[in-house]
């Protein structure tokens, strides 16, 4: 199975789960994003080596939180992969997200 497919298999289960619409247009983004990287390849081929280089690419002009939330959206997808039995290990499940900074508080 290729990423698209399962992004549409993964995109019904959320609508499913009453994700808003843009919400889905924000996981939209984050796949073409990770489609143009890493290409629309078999699932079953991607490692946590090959998550962490297109990570690591995009962490040079990306803030902290930026790069959470593509982080998030990988780890959910590929356990959505798994938990559907597409995939027989989560390459993602050891991705952590960046330390982000504490804010000051308004007063």
């Amino acid at each position: 199975m290729i990423l698209s497919e399962l992004w549409n298999h993964y995109e019904a289960d959320k609508r499913i789960q009453g994700f808003s619409q843009n919400t889905l247009r924000a996981y939209v983004l984050q796949l073409k994003m990770l489609v143009k990287d890493l290409g629309d390849i078999d699932i079953s081929g991607v490692t946590l080596n090959l998550l962490k280089e297109y990570l690591a690419k995009q962490s040079d002009r990306l803030k902290p939180s930026s790069l959470g939330h593509r982080i998030r959206f990988v780890r959910s997808l590929f356990r959505y992969a798994y938990e559907e039995t597409y995939l027989t290990s989560n390459p993602s499940l050891k991705l952590r997200e960046p330390k982000l900074d504490k804010r000051i508080p308004k007063s």
